[in-house]
């Protein structure tokens, strides 16, 4: 337990084996810290060294890694992520789940900036976590197996006051509902209203007989530099809440604001994206949630941006739906009813699942009982009785059972294997890729599969910041390696991905029709080589970017030197580690695929351009990426990235 850095670690990994109830140190050294920093990028490289490929999600061999970033607890601005990573039962391959709330701060204050869970307990258990000491206790004693996670959560509160005798305390917790305990496969962990929601992390712990994990301690995450500290903060929280994205359109629409725009450009799915644009789209849009069932905006720890919606549903008030929700349960099922899709997410999040893999998973059952593939009762535009089918998919009951699978495998199991809308079985975002191509890229290369964010989320620049050419696959590699690249570095220093927005300068977004953003927009498609350049020689990049303010805090808060070059090595080296451990459980260029839908299938009949020329764009990416044509990462890259 050591480190050379000032500010921002603990200086403590620690591993917990459930089957044995055993603790350890695990090792890390400052030369790795350097070189991964924390979060998802952490995760890879112990999964690198612990995997061998043979493991499985369900089996007692498989790991939960809980992992903070450096900035978590430092104040600067929207730092209180944490990423849970381990091998998916929805994919196959590993996953990583970011999530806000508090519990990465806790987790700090207990004295860890990790934690790796392997093994499973022989009971259904809860773990409890004081400054670094490990409890387990008895979940059916406790009265915790079997409850939603409200319900989960309000009975931890209860018994951590009974182990203080009484007395309060301020801890963070960590818990999966029914649909975890039941293994459905895209099952999420919930900490207070905030969702690990992707890949079924769920589903390990309920595997793992894990209910929740409780964490609290009064250590105090130092700083380098603390005047220096907060000074920058201050400055680029200014800057964050100035920004048209992040003070504007993230605090006054949340992510639900994006509908509109999606709409208009015909990125929203519909009718499991067989279209683009919904008719009935604005009683399902940002602008009406905002204007007729928001009460307030809430944001997590240290976030200046609050795009969280708070909504009433029977007389209860709970976290608003976010973009993906919105999209998936209005569109793409053709349900106009916007207090139905409130009141569906949140039973969704009480059952504890994925929304999108949920919604996407309903969608294509009712797609099957259209084409007669899959007798199952359910209809586009027929919203009865949907909130008892999400109670019988976290219960595994009727066709329930059946839907908790995913859409990959019903499709494997019925036919319909081209409208099943994922990629290496995970169901894609919201955003129609037929009309984004680099977006339809990113799903197909992400590492977890069809994930709008890990994919580097290149819709951005083809229409819903930027207005670049949408349809063009030029440049859309190198963009695309370079914005994962940039948001691996982000979510691994244990920051939220919406930082990111205001990199690019405010006029671009306020003004779209000056005749500088015009020019950009024209020249986007053309500057491949450049990015590849920049991209190739990152390291040499010794500078700092005026709207990027993240790699100078690294100075002020860790003591630890940055620059834009090297925050960019940081996010290809995590990128390519990721690739590599999925490499071991047999992912290549053939997983990197999507639905005959998005590819072959133009959404505009009349324009051959508006689907995805995904292999293409795919044979430069791997280039990019000094991946092979199989799409792994070459020996002479590993060595290059310091990985081997």
């Amino acid at each position: 337990m050591s480190t050379d850095y000032k500010g921002g670690y603990m200086g403590l990994v620690m591993e917990y084996d459930l089957t044995t109830g055993t603790a350890k140190e695990y090792p890390w050294t400052d030369k790795e810290r350097a070189l991964y920093l924390g979060g998802k990028a952490m995760a890879s490289r112990i999964m690198y060294d612990c995997f061998t490929g043979k493991e499985d999600p369900y089996g007692e061999e498989n790991l939960l890694i809980i992992s903070t970033g450096p900035l978590t607890g430092t104040g600067a601005p929207s730092s209180s992520r944490f990423n849970i990573s381990t091998l998916s039962p929805l994919t196959g391959i590993t996953t990583s789940s970011n999530c806000g709330g508090r519990f990465g701060y806790y987790l700090k204050k207990a004295g860890l900036d990790a934690l790796i869970l392997r093994g499973k307990c022989s009971e259904h258990s809860w773990l409890e976590i004081n400054n670094g000491k490990f409890i387990l206790h008895n979940a059916d004693e406790d009265g915790l197996w079997g409850l939603k996670t409200g319900e989960s959560q309000e009975k931890l509160q209860e018994l951590m006051m009974g182990l203080r005798n009484g007395k309060k305390t301020k801890f963070a917790q960590l818990t999966i509902g029914p649909a975890g305990e039941n293994l459905v496969r895209y099952a999420c962990v919930i900490s207070d209203e905030r969702a690990a929601g992707r890949g079924g992390v769920g589903a390990v712990f309920g595997s793992k007989n894990l209910k929740a994990i409780t964490v609290n301690g009064n250590k105090m995450v130092a700083v380098a530099d603390p005047v220096a500290t907060k000074e920058w903060n201050k400055k680029w929280f200014r800057y964050l809440k100035n920004h048209p994205l992040t003070g504007n359109q993230l605090p006054r629409l949340g992510t639900a604001g994006l509908v509109s725009q999606m709409q208009m450009r015909g990125m929203l799915s519909t009718k499991n994206y067989q279209f683009g644009r919904y008719e009935h789209f604005e009683e399902v849009n940002g602008e009406t949630l905002a204007e007729e069932f928001n009460i307030v905006n809430k944001g997590c720890l240290t976030c200046p941006i609050k795009c969280a919606r708070t909504v009433k549903v029977e007389n209860r008030e709970v976290k608003g739906p976010e973009l993906e929700t919105l999209g998936l349960l209005g569109g793409g099922i053709l349900n106009s009813d916007m207090y139905s899709i409130l009141k569906w997410n949140n039973e969704i999040d009480e059952l504890g699942m994925d929304t999108i893999s949920a919604s996407s998973t309903l969608a294509w059952a009712m797609e099957a009982n259209e084409k007669g593939l899959w007798n199952n009762g359910l209809s586009f535009g027929n919203t009865e009785g949907i909130s008892q089918v999400w109670d019988d998919i976290a219960h595994r009951r009727g066709i329930g059972d059946e839907l908790a699978e995913g859409s990959m495998r019903l499709a494997e199991k019925y036919g319909g294997m081209e409208f099943a809308i994922q990629s290496k079985g995970m169901e894609l975002a919201a955003y129609e890729p037929r009309r984004a191509v680099g977006q339809g890229l990113g799903y197909a290369v992400s590492n977890r599969g069809g994930c709008h964010l890990n994919g580097g989320y290149l819709v951005i620049v083809e229409g819903l910041g930027l207005f670049a050419d949408p349809q063009t696959p030029h440049a859309k590699a190198d963009f695309t390696m370079l914005f994962q690249d940039l948001m691996e570095t982000i979510s691994a220093s244990g920051q939220c991905l919406f930082t990111s927005y205001a990199f690019f300068p405010g006029f671009l977004i306020t003004r779209p029709n000056s005749f500088v953003t015009k020019m950009i927009n024209k020249a986007v498609p053309a500057i491949g080589g450049v990015l590849r350049l920049i991209n190739r020689t990152s390291p040499a990049l010794g500078i700092h970017l005026p709207v990027f303010h993240h790699t100078k805090l690294f100075k002020k808060a860790l003591g630890m030197p940055m620059t834009f070059g090297k925050y960019i090595r940081i996010g290809e080296r995590s990128y390519s580690l990721e690739r590599a451990v999925n490499a071991k459980f047999g992912v290549s260029s053939k997983r990197d695929t999507l639905p005959k839908r998005l590819t072959d299938t133009p959404q505009d009949p009349k324009n051959p351009k508006t689907k995805v020329p995904l292999e293409r764009m795919k044979k430069t990416y791997y280039k990019a990426r000094g991946w092979d044509q199989n799409g792994i990462p070459t020996e002479k890259t590993l060595k290059k990235l310091g990985i081997i």
